[in-house]
């Protein structure tokens, strides 16, 4: 014991509290919380050592910091409490005879960042007014990623909220925001995190996160988190001090070390990440969760952890409905089939190959991964009809299968993009989709993409055409920062286009702030482009609002290509008020005849238009009186939506 006669460290002295009586008060296994009784607990789990101590720093009293040992647990548990702290306070765990003071691998705040001490954080001060909210569920949602750091000019969760208004008004419904677990460095993009209880001070502090969720909870918008458990950061981690059994030894990982979740001692380790998972949707009232990267969460146990953890999501709702998403490159159905027929029990997979056709047929550049598509309608009218294009068929690029048989599975099973942070960032030079393709072709892509039946989502600033870049940013130092530049390079090299010394020498440099800076949105581009905000705004009113679209059921629509670059599909109703989308990419087409049966309107009826990407609003050139007596006349890079009604003489 280090100080004087002060009042904590008498009572550090006596405190001696019951440990089933610990455990019972205790929210979570790991970290530090404050009891009913006052006390604060505080267990961790470090089995490669004999002494573990907590250190409260220095005293006013005597200069000087207190420390006081936990009581080993069977297992490789340290735990005890102390009376007397409060939040604010900051502490640290030292280890053995080791002078280092090391962070709570389950912090809940790092205000000085991931290295530096560790914060109290009581939860239950917040005051919530979400009593109402009942969560989200799968269908009807527009989800709107975002990178906090970026969203806004100034960068941070209060910022943020104040747009939160805007964006329920046109038309989103669930906040997907990119990772906030602590990393070293004053700006990146959050997948490297280290410390993954404690949402980055860069942001703002956990109360600020959320009075966000509770600002969108208030405007009717859901909130979910990107996590990343399939590797820590490789900076700034201090875990292993702890611990060497977080590291999977029999599994590659590209990003750094694999999780351990079926090797020696991986029930420690389950239960941290069972752990992180409770206590997002507990203590900020998450509404899910985006699972990153989950091809590369290895596990050979009985009951997969991916299993599980959605299992401990949606026991921790309680009765609040949840959104689980994965992003699975492989695009394996698992991730959504339920756990009674072998699979995970998610809501939700990203679709890339809607993105991947979509942009072929926008750019004409099919590039590196893009080269096992060719953009053609068929392909489009593929992944809107069955959600994935390849469902088990040879990819030329990975030279192996690719995908998973979709048969059964909900359109909202499946999440539909243009655009992503990855995406984008790929480009080489942040370029946004806008930038790459013709405006009208643009239109008609957006109307294919908003109106088709599966889970849209948007990329921050898509809405209105940002100008914004989106690159890739980490602010790293030394040769830190060579190696992340180094491999950057290497990895867009895989893109022919950007292997010259030209390309390579316009690529930023990720660890440049400026880099960062430039990525920031102007929103006031709402207003200087808004014929791309009325674009989408519109766009998502007809989802939403027309009484065929917004049921969005794949098996209430069918599709057939009727051009080299053109396809339509036909929205059924049960009372012959039917839809028609015709989405032609290419030039102007005359067709007659046209023996389509798919295109004949219900018995009595006729088609009237209901809308067009080519109105001056958006940026047309108008739309041209409608007329298919004769002959379909469609015009070339534009989208119109026909609504069956009845003639006049019935």
């Amino acid at each position: 014991m280090i100080g004087g006669d002060s009042t904590i460290e008498t009572a550090i002295a006596i405190a001696c509290l019951d440990k089933n009586h610990e455990d019972a008060m205790r929210c979570l296994p790991v970290g530090a919380e404050f009891s009913a009784d006052g006390a604060t607990l505080f267990r961790v789990w470090a089995p490669k050592h004999s002494r573990v101590e907590i250190v409260l720093p220095e005293q006013p009293a005597t200069k000087m910091p207190l420390s006081f040992a936990l009581r080993a647990e069977p297992g490789g548990y340290f735990s005890g409490s102390v009376p007397g702290l409060a939040a604010g306070m900051r502490y640290a765990f030292r280890l053995d005879d080791d002078p280092r003071l090391l962070p709570d691998p389950a912090s809940r705040f790092q205000p000085e960042g991931p290295e530096n001490l560790s914060q109290l954080v009581d939860p239950h001060d917040f005051r919530w007014s979400d009593d109402s909210w009942k969560g989200v569920v799968a269908e009807g949602q527009v989800i709107y990623e975002m990178h906090i750091g970026t969203f806004t000019s100034q960068g941070t969760w209060t910022a943020a909220a104040a747009q939160l208004p805007e964006l329920a008004r046109c038309g989103m419904t669930l906040l997907e925001v990119m990772p906030v677990a602590d990393f070293p460095g004053e700006f990146g993009w959050g997948y490297d995190g280290v410390c993954l209880f404690a949402p980055t001070r860069l942001y703002g502090d956990p109360d600020d996160f959320r009075r966000f969720v509770d600002r969108a909870h208030a405007e009717g918008l859901g909130v979910i988190l990107d996590v990343v458990y399939n590797h820590f950061g490789t900076v700034g981690h201090t875990i292993p001090q702890f611990s060497d059994d977080f590291r999977a030894k029999h599994y590659a990982n590209e990003w750094g070390d694999a999780i351990n979740f079926d090797g020696e001692h991986s029930w420690a380790v389950r239960e941290f990440f069972l752990a992180n998972v409770r206590y997002w949707i507990t203590e900020y009232h998450l509404d899910g969760l985006r699972f990153d990267a989950t091809q590369a969460i290895h596990d050979q146990s009985e009951r997969h952890i991916l299993t599980e953890l959605v299992d401990a999501a949606r026991d921790a709702a309680g009765n609040r409905s949840l959104f689980l998403v994965a992003e699975n490159e492989p695009q394996d159905v698992r991730m959504v089939r339920p756990a009674a027929a072998g699979g995970h029990g998610m809501d939700a997979l990203w679709n890339d190959d809607f993105q991947h056709a979509a942009h072929v047929r926008l750019t004409g550049c099919n590039e590196a991964y893009y080269s096992d598509f060719q953009g053609n309608a068929s392909e489009l009218l593929a992944a809107v009809k069955r959600g994935f294009v390849y469902q088990g068929q040879l990819s030329q690029w990975q030279k192996k299968p690719r995908g998973t048989p979709t048969k059964g599975l909900p359109a909202s099973a499946f999440v539909t993009f243009l655009e992503n942070h990855d995406q984008v960032a790929n480009s080489g030079l942040g370029a946004r989709i806008a930038n790459l393709t013709s405006p009208g072709r643009l239109r008609a892509m957006t109307a294919l993409w908003l109106l088709a039946p599966q889970t849209p989502m948007f990329f921050q600033g898509q809405e209105f055409g940002a100008s914004a870049p989106f690159l890739f940013f980490a602010d790293n130092v030394g040769d830190q920062r060579r190696l992340v530049a180094e491999g950057r390079g290497k990895f867009l090299s895989q893109f022919p286009s950007l292997t010259s010394a030209e390309a390579q020498a316009r690529l930023s440099d990720p660890a440049d702030r400026s880099t960062f800076e430039r990525c920031r949105l102007n929103l006031s581009e709402r207003e200087s482009q808004s014929q791309s905000y009325s674009l989408h705004l519109d766009l998502l009113r007809l989802r939403r609002e027309d009484a065929v679209f917004s049921r969005q059921q794949i098996d209430k629509l069918d599709g057939i290509v009727i051009g080299p670059d053109c396809l339509v599909v036909r929205y059924f109703s049960d009372s012959d008020d039917d839809r028609l989308l015709i989405v032609n990419f290419g030039r102007d087409l005359k067709l007659a005849p046209l023996p389509e049966p798919l295109i004949a309107p219900p018995a009595d009826c006729h088609w009237t238009l209901l809308w067009s990407s080519e109105e001056p609003e958006y940026g047309g050139s108008g739309t041209a009186p409608f007329e298919i007596e004769n002959a379909w006349h469609i015009a070339g890079e534009a989208a119109l939506v026909l609504k069956s009604s009845l003639t006049a003489e019935s």
